[in-house]
């Protein structure tokens, strides 16, 4: 294979941005250039084209639904150039050959998405364009394929290096993309039939891809497939790491329970500390009282723009990665003082609505548990009915006991985390792990809340919690001996709150 002067093009797009660059590039290095319907419209503006009904001598039918599947199209894409007999049906059929295939696929994902109805969304599958893209790909020895609008940046940069002519590794680049293009494509749409039937496939195209420095030991090889930068910008430190990412995660799906200013410290996926307040300086320290010595060399999260104020406080603990929605100037200037921290700027990027995981020999898929309570989720169940302030430190624990490894008990006050029992086999366990871990920072429990992600089988655990002063309890209900703990309760003068949702986290 050998460098090749792009002589014709076949343009046929949805989307018209940024196109007229490559349009003008290639009308000066003398390209002829062929399309259709509103792109040939769109060219004509800017440079001389050709109908591909010219080529064909057919005309766009069926309202525009057939329109380059012809022979002399697909001739001119898939010909061999150094094969006679492909040389001698282009002569005889007065087929010309395409060096360059442009194409911007029917936006069927964003139909889909905008809540459209089932015959608008089958009709933005794309029929003609998906077959261009596989065509030219197929022959990339002497072919180039520009299967998307984003890559018409690099394409244009592309020709002006190389004065209109492409190498075979630019071919091969760029039909590698195109298969991603075209299998993303067919993917979403076979998620959408899918969808309407019980016959539902696991499947998933996610890139780029990004090699990381190891997995989660050293001795294990990492990538991560997706783009980071639709969820944060990375403003400073060294490259992120595959259990970075996990503790990321982690923390990006506690903080969007949040809507108060919050500060919360994250280790192993679990938080370690975490606050609420109306001052952010005030919700960090609280956050960092919560477990000083877990939180060294922990990610810190917040939904509030980073100060002057705030960042000379955290600059104080040693941390891997901080993740704020915005920084001052004067802040980031002092958290950039350490050459290796990590520093994330936020973007409003949402969960996807399904998880993953591989397991044995298949893949287990759920829904994401997007429930989060708010005080028209807890019923008293007790015969004392929680204070407002206990209420709103009921629902600032069961926020975080959902994020927290099962079995958890969270303990709070005061929209403070005090401590937590995290990834316990028994709830018993996680309940004095957590008293203990309070007691080690002197917390008092006394007017203390607990959170549990799951019903209390037996009254044990209420009845530790209070001899140790707490006074309120939330959990989700719904045990054979759900009366036992009531009683205790009410025995004790405790007040607990049912939410009927369990959220177990493995």
């Amino acid at each position: 294979m050998e460098s090749k002067k792009i002589k014709s093009a076949l343009i046929s797009v949805y989307y018209k941005d940024n196109l007229e660059e490559i349009v003008q590039l290639l009308n000066k290095y003398g390209v002829t250039i062929y399309s259709t319907g509103g792109t040939l419209e769109f060219i004509k503006n800017i440079t001389e084209a050709s109908s591909v009904e010219s080529l064909t001598g057919y005309p766009s039918i069926l309202g525009g639904r057939v329109k380059t599947l012809h022979p002399k199209v697909f001739g001119g894409i898939l010909s061999r150039r150094d094969n006679v007999s492909d040389k001698e049906d282009l002569e005889k059929y007065e087929i010309p050959e395409i060096d360059l295939v442009i194409v911007d696929l029917y936006p069927f994902s964003e139909t889909l998405a905008s809540g459209a109805t089932h015959e608008e969304i089958v009709e933005k599958i794309d029929i003609g364009g998906i077959s261009l893209i596989r065509a030219a790909a197929k022959n990339y020895k002497d072919t180039l394929i520009i299967s998307s609008r984003e890559q018409y940046g690099a394409f244009a940069e592309l020709l002006q290096t190389k004065n209109g002519s492409t190498d075979p590794d630019d071919r091969r680049r760029y039909a590698t993309e195109a298969f991603d293009v075209t299998t993303t494509y067919d993917r979403h749409i076979s998620d959408y039939f899918n969808s309407l039937t019980d016959k539902r496939r696991f499947t998933l195209n996610v890139y780029p891809a990004n090699k990381l420095r190891y997995g989660e030991n050293p001795h294990q090889k990492g990538v991560f497939y997706g783009r980071l930068d639709d969820i944060f910008t990375q403003l400073h430190g060294k490259e992120i790491s595959y259990n970075n990412l996990l503790d990321i995660d982690a923390a990006f799906a506690l903080i969007n329970d949040f809507s108060e200013p919050t500060y919360a410290v994250i280790k192993h996926n679990n938080a370690c500390g975490c606050a609420s307040d109306d001052n952010p300086l005030e919700a960090w320290k609280k956050a960092l009282a919560g477990d000083p010595v877990s939180a060294f060399g922990g990610i810190i999260i917040t939904n509030r723009k980073t100060d002057r104020q705030c960042a000379e406080e955290i600059n104080k603990l040693f941390f891997e990665i901080i993740l704020a929605p915005e920084y001052t100037e004067d802040a980031l200037t002092i958290l950039k003082s350490k050459k290796n921290r990590i520093i994330l700027e936020l973007k409003s990027g949402k969960r996807p609505k399904e998880q993953f995981r591989s397991v044995l020999n298949g893949v287990l898929v759920q829904e994401t548990d997007s429930v989060t309570e708010d005080d028209s989720y807890l019923k008293t169940v007790t015969k004392k009915t929680p204070e407002t302030q206990e209420i709103n430190d009921l629902i600032f624990a069961n926020k975080l006991v959902k994020h927290s490894k099962s079995n958890s008990i969270v303990l709070a006050k005061n929209q403070q985390l005090l401590a937590s029992g995290v990834g316990q086999t028994s709830r018993v366990d996680a309940l004095k792990q957590a008293i203990d871990k309070a007691k080690s920072f002197g917390f008092s429990l006394t007017g203390a809340v607990m959170a549990s992600d799951a019903f209390f089988p037996f009254p044990d655990c209420v009845e530790i919690a209070s001899k140790e002063g707490i006074r309120a309890i939330v959990q989700p209900g719904g045990s054979v001996k759900d009366q036992d703990s009531i009683e205790v309760c009410d025995r004790e003068g405790l007040s607990m709150v049912f939410t009927g949702y369990r959220h177990f986290k493995h």
